[in-house]
């Protein structure tokens, strides 16, 4: 997990996502634009913290290592209304829909511009 120092007024993005290189990449672009993200890169990581320190948005790929993203998303939802984005590789529409029936509020497809995310 990357974390980094948060001023308490600095809104908080989680990030999972496996592939370091992408997200790095939405470290970077997130921090530029003034928000503080932490990245988890296995999805058994992600409830715990969750719980303990709720981020104000979860941007969250569907194909993870351990827990999958909409397994996640669910159980999330069994408890927070925090916004979730999903971000994945997925692109057909039935994959849309389900991330979206199951408690997603919006689903960026990749590849994607960072700055996509950002704005979203």
């Amino acid at each position: 997990m990357t974390e980094l120092p948060v001023d308490e007024n600095t809104p908080r993005i989680l990030i999972v996502e496996d592939e370091p290189k992408l997200g790095q990449l939405l470290i970077d672009y997130l921090q530029a634009a003034g928000y503080a993200p932490t990245l988890i890169n296995h999805g058994d990581r992600v409830l715990p913290y969750v719980r303990q320190t709720p981020p104000h948005l979860i941007l969250l790929d569907l194909m993870l290592p351990g827990t999958d993203g909409l397994t996640l998303c669910r159980e999330i939802r069994r408890f927070s209304e925090v916004p979730v984005v999903m971000v994945t590789a997925k692109i057909e529409e039935i994959d849309r829909l389900l991330g979206l029936e199951i408690g997603a509020d919006d689903y960026i497809c990749k590849p994607y511009s960072p700055r996509e995310v950002v704005a979203a």
